[in-house]
């Protein structure tokens, strides 16, 4: 008798430490995309000063500066998390361009507060980055608990749901900008 209620504690024991574990990767998935968020919201408060302080200087790359403007709104209206990776991915790719085509304008890298707004973006593009790793490293872990036995049976029994990777899904994001005056 004595032994099947040991048997029964150990078990309810083992649940609920597992529960409590998937629990806690969960809440460390959030928290990790929390610091995405909180980063990329931080770019975004960069970037209407960065436009301002680059229109003068880049009259023909006009477009650039509005689609950036434009990706900034989309932002806020973005829900998920693969809408807020493709807009990302977008904005890296304006930003980069607006960075190259600096280079083609003395004027504009002499100017301070360009200078910096630049090194300010680029320091959090790399919190960005370590953000996304981050927050993939957190997912990884959480869904692989979610599949691995024995905890797949209490992630099931609970209705734990695997996350998605922040990822880049737009070819045109992995590839270099090329920055061409002579049309």
């Amino acid at each position: 008798m004595w032994i099947i209620i040991a048997i029964i504690v150990v078990l309810v024991i083992f649940v609920i430490s597992l529960y409590n574990n998937l629990v806690s990767l969960r809440q460390k998935v959030k928290n990790s995309w929390s610091q995405i968020d909180v980063q990329l919201q931080r770019r975004f408060d960069l970037i209407p000063n960065l436009v301002e302080t680059v229109k003068g200087y880049m009259q023909h790359e006009s477009d650039i500066l509005t689609k950036v403007t434009e990706l900034r709104t989309s932002w806020a209206q973005a829900g998920s998390v693969k809408e807020k990776s493709n807009l990302d991915n977008e904005l890296s790719g304006a930003l980069k361009t607006i960075m190259a085509v600096s280079e083609n304008y003395p004027d504009l890298k002499a100017n301070q507060n360009f200078s910096q707004m630049q090194e300010e973006l680029q320091n959090t593009e790399n919190k960005i980055s370590f953000s996304r790793q981050f927050y993939n490293d957190s997912v990884t872990r959480y869904n692989t608990k979610l599949e691995v036995f024995p905890s797949n049976i209490i992630a099931s029994m609970f209705h734990f749901t695997a996350e998605e990777l922040f990822q880049v899904d737009n070819v045109e994001a992995r590839k270099n900008v090329k920055v061409d005056f002579g049309k």
